[in-house]
């Protein structure tokens, strides 16, 4: 049995979504200063590094990241290797693709791997992501989770279409993704997000075990 940690470190400096706070984390109590432990306050978005976005986040009557059923979050998962050259994930995309029947769970691994250390702190309009059509064939493939290597499942320019198309079927989205370690193929994910109370979507430490 391997296991791969697929999830972003969080820290300061990171890349977060445009008008997403910065990371913030601090000491409030030091064993160096003569507290009698260490301790750390943080802050931040919902939707940084390695997220779940619950229906909730485009859908006002969906479902929130604490109502999630961890049976969808965690089980059997296909990791699907794009190609470099590809810069959008359509419906095209989708067909060659190779994604086996009643997969389930899809991650996409792309080229959006490797911006987290070529452009490290620096967000890029330019990532791959999905776009409507391709989020149809998804949708009738009855898929329960997609996850993509960036900070959003959907391409720049088609945000909020993909997003109230997958969350409004009560699909849960995985974001933030870093695959660069990880070759295509079969795993078991587990994925848990934060047990965020009435939030649109959570932080989640996430492996993908092979064997």
């Amino acid at each position: 049995m391997k296991i791969y940690d697929v999830s972003l470190r969080v820290q300061p400096g990171m890349v977060v979504w445009p008008d997403d706070p910065q990371v913030q984390l601090s000491r409030f109590a030091s064993i160096t200063s003569g507290d009698e432990y260490n301790a750390t306050r943080f802050a931040m978005s919902a939707h940084t590094g390695t997220h779940v976005d619950a229906p909730f986040h485009f859908i006002e009557e969906g479902r929130k990241v604490d109502e999630l059923n961890l049976d969808v979050l965690c089980g059997p998962v296909q990791v699907v290797q794009l190609p470099s050259n590809v810069y959008a994930i359509d419906a095209e995309v989708i067909k060659a693709a190779g994604i086996e029947p009643l997969t389930g769970r899809v991650l996409f691994r792309t080229s959006n791997s490797d911006l987290w250390r070529s452009q490290p702190g620096k967000f890029s309009k330019e990532y791959v992501g999905l776009t409507e059509d391709a989020a149809e064939m998804l949708l009738e493939m009855k898929l329960k989770l997609v996850g993509v290597d960036y900070l959003s499942v959907a391409a720049w320019d088609h945000l909020r279409g993909v997003h109230e198309m997958l969350l409004g079927a009560g699909m849960v989205l995985l974001e933030g993704l870093d695959l660069s370690g990880v070759s295509a193929g079969r795993y078991t994910l587990f994925c848990l997000p934060m047990n965020l109370a009435g939030a649109d979507g959570a932080p989640a430490r996430t492996i993908l075990v092979e064997g």
